[in-house]
């Protein structure tokens, strides 16, 4: 990584006419947009099919007054919020291969943000196996708290993964704000590094 000499002003003039797929907008999905949306990235293309709930207030980028909301649009109201430089597309859709690869066809990066290990491989096995030259930004890992040192990145061609690869979420291993918040930011600090390279 070398961003020596770049100022935040040439940060967000970078970034400005870059477009970033967000597969999620839950705990992930949700403050990974977020923290892009605060660099200066100009297109966020968000596809999530729920709706926001109070047990998801614990950890993603929604507030109370939302709930009953579908994802997508109180997460663009959220944005818009932040900066109203960013443009927002959003897709209210359950994800298959098909919506892949024609609602992410023109982003520079796709970060994979899914709850569930059967939507995650489907996400992976699409874009690597359809579009090879696409880099995608996974989460993998972030149950449960503590264990810092456990976080880690690691590259594979175009997949980048963010996460302790080990700690999934289950009943007795809730996913909390601190270590979501950690991967989902470290997805997007990838994402600036696959951009701003």
């Amino acid at each position: 990584m070398n961003t020596q000499g770049l100022t935040f002003k040439q940060i967000r003039k970078k970034l400005s006419g870059k477009t970033v797929g967000i597969a999620g907008a839950g705990g992930l999905g949700s403050n990974c947009a977020i923290s892009l949306a605060r660099v200066g990235l100009g297109n966020l293309v968000i596809v999530d099919f729920d709706v926001v709930s109070e047990g998801n207030l614990n950890r993603q980028y929604y507030f109370h007054e939302q709930i009953g909301q579908k994802k997508v649009l109180a997460l663009k109201e959220n944005i818009q919020r932040i900066s109203k430089d960013v443009k927002v597309e959003i897709h209210d859709l359950k994800l298959g291969p098909d919506g892949i690869l024609r609602i992410f066809k023109a982003c520079d990066v796709i970060v994979e943000a899914f709850d569930r290990a059967d939507m995650k491989q489907m996400i992976l096995e699409t874009v690597l196996g359809e579009v090879p030259n696409m880099p995608i930004v996974a989460g993998l890992g972030m149950a449960g708290w503590g264990d810092n040192e456990s976080i880690h990145f690691r590259k594979e061609g175009m997949l980048y993964i963010c996460g302790d690869e080990k700690n999934e979420i289950a009943g007795d291993n809730p996913p909390l704000a601190p270590r979501v918040g950690m991967v989902a930011n470290m997805q997007a600090n990838t994402v600036l590094e696959i951009l701003l390279k």
